[in-house]
C-alpha cells in the first residue's frame, strides 16, 4: 500500500513539472529559445501570491487579500513579466540586430532577467522560506487507504485541462496556425502573412500563464514558497522536457510524470540526497538510446508541436 501511495504521490508532483515542461516546450519548440525565467515565473507567481496575501497590495491600497485573490493577481503578475521579457529579449534585440539575435543572444538576455528578478524577490522579501496561507481545512481523503489531498487532484485536473486546451488551440484556432507555421519556417510564415510581432507574445503570454498557475498550485499544494523554489521545479523540469521529447507538448507531460515518478521512487528506495543523481542520469541514458527523447521529434529546435 505504501508503494501505491508513493506512485500516487509520484503522479501529483509530476504534474506540476509537466506544466513547467510544457512552458519550455513551447519556446523551444516554436522560437528555439530555451527561456531561462521560466523557472523565475514560476517563483514570482508563489511569492507574489504570498507577499499579497500577507501584506496586501503595495501603498497601503488594500490590506491582506484572500489568497485565492492573491494568487490570481499574481498569475497576472506572472504573465505581465513574461511579456515584458519578450519585449526586452526577443522583439527589441530582434528589430536591433535581425537574424543575429538567434539562439545566444535572447538566452543570455533571459538569463539576466532571472537573476534580476529572483535577487529583487530576495531582496524585498529575504531568502527564507515563507509558509503559504492556504486552505485553512484539512481537505485529505481517505480513499481505500490511500490518502489524497483535495488541492492535488484540482492541480492534476488543471494540469490536465491546460495539456489538452493547449493542444487544441495549436491544431484547430487561427493563432495556433500561425504559431505552428513560425515553427516550422519564421521567414515563410511572414511571406505567407503570419504578423510574428502579435503571434510570438502568445508563446510568453501563455509561458507566464503555464509558470503562474504552476506557481499558485505548487503554494497550495505544499504550502511553503520561497525565491529560490524555482531553480529546483526548473531543472527537473528541463530534464522532463529532453526525456520525453523535444519540441513535443504530450512529450513533456510523459517526460514531467516520469522525473516525479524518479523523484518519489527515489525519495522512497535510496534517498532524498541521489534524486539528482537519479533523474539527470535518466536523462543521459534516455538521450543515448533515444537522442530526439522519447517522443520528440527528428528536428530538434523548430519542429512540429
Amino acid at each position: 500500500m505504501l508503494f501505491v501511495q508513493q506512485l500516487l504521490n509520484s503522479v501529483m508532483l509530476g504534474s506540476v513539472y509537466v506544466t513547467v515542461a510544457v512552458a519550455f516546450t513551447l519556446t523551444i519548440g516554436i522560437l528555439n529559445f530555451l527561456n531561462f525565467t521560466i523557472p523565475t515565473l514560476f517563483m514570482l507567481s508563489g511569492m507574489m501570491g504570498w507577499a499579497l496575501s500577507y501584506w496586501g497590495l503595495p501603498f497601503g491600497i488594500s490590506g491582506p487579500l484572500p489568497w485565492p485573490i492573491a494568487l490570481a493577481i499574481a498569475v497576472a503578475i506572472a504573465i505581465a513579466a513574461s511579456l515584458i521579457v519578450e519585449r526586452f529579449t526577443f522583439r527589441y534585440l530582434k528589430m536591433k540586430y535581425g537574424d543575429s539575435t538567434e539562439h545566444a543572444i535572447p538566452l543570455v538576455s533571459s538569463l539576466g532577467f532571472l537573476l534580476i528578478l529572483e535577487n529583487l524577490v530576495r531582496i524585498g522579501y529575504g531568502s527564507e522560506a515563507q509558509r503559504f496561507p492556504g486552505p485553512d481545512a484539512d481537505l485529505t481523503m481517505n480513499i481505500g487507504g490511500l490518502f489524497v489531498r483535495v488541492p492535488q487532484v484540482i492541480s492534476l485536473i488543471v494540469t490536465i485541462a491546460i495539456v489538452v486546451g493547449l493542444t487544441m488551440l495549436l491544431k484547430h484556432s487561427r493563432i495556433g496556425r500561425g504559431l505552428r507555421a513560425i515553427a516550422e519556417n519564421p521567414d515563410a510564415a511572414n511571406i505567407l502573412g503570419v504578423d510574428t510581432n502579435r503571434v510570438v507574445p502568445v508563446v510568453f503570454m501563455l509561458t507566464g500563464m503555464l509558470c503562474g498557475l504552476a506557481g499558485a498550485l505548487f503554494a497550495v499544494n505544499y504550502g511553503e514558497v520561497s525565491p529560490m523554489m524555482g531553480e529546483d521545479v526548473g531543472s527537473k523540469a528541463i530534464a522532463g522536457m529532453v526525456i520525453g521529447g523535444l519540441g513535443s507538448i504530450w512529450g513533456a507531460v510523459l517526460g514531467g510524470l516520469i522525473v516525479g515518478l524518479l523523484e518519489m521512487m527515489t525519495v522512497h528506495f535510496i534517498g532524498a540526497d541521489t534524486v539528482q543523481v537519479v533523474v539527470w542520469g535518466a536523462l543521459l541514458v534516455t538521450l543515448i538510446a533515444y537522442p530526439n527523447g522519447l517522443l520528440g521529434h527528428n528536428s530538434i529546435g523548430k519542429g512540429k508541436l
